[in-house]
């Protein structure tokens, strides 16, 4: 490491604190949640299309981890008289993985649904204490691929929320409000694991102007953008678990050595599964239709917006039928150059960015929403020893971090042969150092994966801060590699209370900003609870803006985070605060908060829009 001879310690003076802590108050926004109609065939089947997974500690008992997966997507409150619900036919799982070592899942929450007409002489889906397509579901456990066992029989799912005369009136329900007996169906599961769960329908908590983002990436910042999951509902699965029942070894959150314990991460994914075959009945079946053979995987999420803005239409149906066991390895391919970074840079670069190498097309200036967000081209540039004196270049096919592979420079760290050089550092995958871990495997702490805080003669390789750690690689995947697509979440580390005025939706980019820049943190190596450090990517939390995060990402705050500065902060500069790295920070997507708040308690998702009410 001492062979680069020119020192320089990160050191953020008191204008960046002032610009980056400025920038943690005021981007605050209260509220956000990603695949909803993402692919071709699971468009044409929305009752078995997953659009939502989130994982977070409770922030009401740091014992306990809640597991959230949101199906059936753009729900209309009012879409009568054959309300939404679950489907029949469909196994809707929840899969927990939390020992590497294993092949499969570990633990698998299994949910299957029945449909009843209470009263069959009525068209109306509520009437004189009788319901409709009134659904109950059994909720299975399956632990290390052993025989599924029913640790929850007859759960209720609440009736939609149809209007006052059907759920509060004599006519209807008799129920004195609708929210309280939403919430009486929270079922106690059997068995020795503890587990609450809920399954019904709420408001879907992603916001985004969807009318802009698929026009081309047309967001219309401060010209009117608008929500366009605004008063449409979901249905949700939701599970409240005790840490010990996940704990790959039965063991509390007390027992953990510290808060990034590497033996408290799991990660979570969702799937939905239909029978092989579906046969419709003619006239002497009374028009049913009947369902035999294997169930077949059909939808799949893990982390948000991979098979919507990361995978390319023609390989999102084979994606959605794959598990993270057998995900194909283009996968790794699509995250290390992403289709975004060809938005990202510019076709004609403008300094200080390099200039492009040969061969390279890309198209920012066709999308001028984005402009903010130009990786880096020629990271720490004019500071390093030759051979690496021209920095390093983050676009498209560009080496990024490749030429350091094998090098004694990486000796020590995530990136050397002997740990994960060999997945982390991949030629002209400039994005395999940064995009592809954080999707893939999740990031592990070691250097460079720590905050640039007072980083030995300010190298990014350097040991710097920890502030992440939901490493989860898998063995005996189908095709070799460490990676599968799963939302990791490391259980160690403390819920943020959702009433500090420290709490932010952006996540770990908040704790990347407060590490770096607030003197409460700044000053010391030393592992320290940062607040949103138990936030997306390191689990989901329903107020987890994950848009604007992922965008930032693929802009490079990640790489700034670790000490790959911006272009800007060029060879004689001292304050790596530029207006590069500000204008990604400050960067919106248009649409900063959900429609409505969250619950206070479990389930959390908010009570569904009331048909009677909602005018669209």
């Amino acid at each position: 490491m001492n062979r680069f001879t020119r020192p320089l310690q990160w050191a953020v003076g008191a204008c960046a604190i002032t610009a980056l802590a400025t920038w943690s108050t005021v981007q605050y926004t209260p509220l956000e949640a990603s695949s909803h109609r993402e692919a071709p065939l699971i468009a044409d089947d929305p009752l078995a299309d997953n659009t939502d997974v989130y994982a977070f500690v409770d922030p009401n008992d740091a014992t306990r981890v809640v597991l959230i997966a949101d199906y059936i997507p753009f729900q209309l409150p009012q879409g009568g008289p054959n309300y939404y619900t679950f489907g029949e036919n469909v196994r809707y799982e929840i899969h927990v993985k939390n020992n590497g070592a294993t092949s499969g899942d570990d633990i698998t929450y299994r949910f299957t649904f029945t449909r009843t007409n209470q009263d069959g002489s009525t068209f109306f889906n509520v009437r004189l204490g009788q319901q409709n397509l009134k659904t109950t579901y059994t909720c299975e456990k399956i632990v290390n691929g052993g025989a599924p066992v029913a640790i929850v029989t007859n759960g209720e799912v609440p009736a939609y929320n149809i209007g006052p005369r059907s759920i509060n009136s004599g006519v209807g329900l008799s129920q004195a409000s609708y929210t309280a007996y939403r919430q009486g169906k929270v079922a106690t599961a059997s068995g020795s694991g503890g587990e609450q769960v809920f399954c019904g329908s709420s408001d879907d908590p992603f916001f985004v102007d969807l009318g802009a983002v698929f026009d081309l990436a047309g967001l219309r910042v401060n010209r009117g953008s608008r929500d366009g999951l605004s008063k449409y509902n979901v249905h949700a699965i939701a599970l409240s678990i005790p840490i010990a029942t996940l704990q790959k070894s039965g063991q509390p959150v007390s027992a953990a050595k510290n808060i990034l314990d590497p033996d408290y991460v799991i990660g979570v994914w969702a799937s939905a599964s239909r029978p092989a075959m579906r046969t419709l009945n003619g006239n002497s079946g009374s028009g049913t239709t009947t369902a035999s053979g294997s169930y077949v995987q059909v939808s799949r999420l893990g982390m948000p917006l991979l098979n919507e803005a990361i995978n390319p239409i023609g390989a999102k149906d084979a994606w959605n039928r794959a598990t993270p066991y057998t995900e194909a390895s283009v996968t790794d391919g699509y995250l290390s150059n992403p289709e975004l970074g060809l938005y990202t840079a510019d076709n004609n670069p403008v300094a200080p960015a390099a200039p492009k190498s040969a061969g390279q097309t890309f198209y920012g200036e066709a999308v001028p929403a984005l402009m903010a967000l130009r990786m880096q081209t020629k990271s720490l540039y004019g500071r390093l020893p030759a051979p690496y004196d021209g920095g390093f270049d983050f676009r498209n096919q560009a080496p990024g971090l490749y030429p350091l592979k094998g090098t004694p420079l990486v000796a020590n760290t995530a990136l050397a042969d002997n740990a994960f050089g060999n997945y982390l550092l991949v030629a002209n995958s400039p994005r395999s150092v940064d995009l592809k871990p954080i999707f893939h495997t999740g990031v592990p702490n070691l250097p460079p994966y720590q905050l640039a805080v007072n980083k030995k003669d300010g190298l990014p390789l350097s040991v710097g801060k920890p502030f992440v750690n939901n490493f989860l690689p898998l063995t005996g995947t189908a095709n070799g590699g460490p990676g599968g697509d799963m939302l990791r979440l490391n259980m160690a580390v403390p819920a943020t209370p959702r009433n500090s005025p420290d709490f932010s939706n952006q996540g770990l980019i908040a704790a990347a900003v407060l590490g770096l820049t607030d003197p409460r943190f700044n000053t010391t190596q030393a592992l320290q609870n940062i607040p949103n450090m138990d936030g997306f990517p390191n689990g989901r939390r329903l107020e987890d803006e994950v848009v604007k995060i992922e965008l930032q990402a693929v802009g490079g705050a990640v790489l700034a985070a670790i000490g790959l500065w911006y272009d800007d902060f060029g060879p004689t500069a001292t304050n790596p605060v530029t207006p590069s790295l500000k204008g990604v920070l400050n960067f919106t997507a248009g649409v900063e908060k959900n429609d409505t708040t969250f619950r206070a308690s479990f389930p959390y998702v908010q009570t569904p829009w009331e048909g009677y009410r909602v005018r669209r």
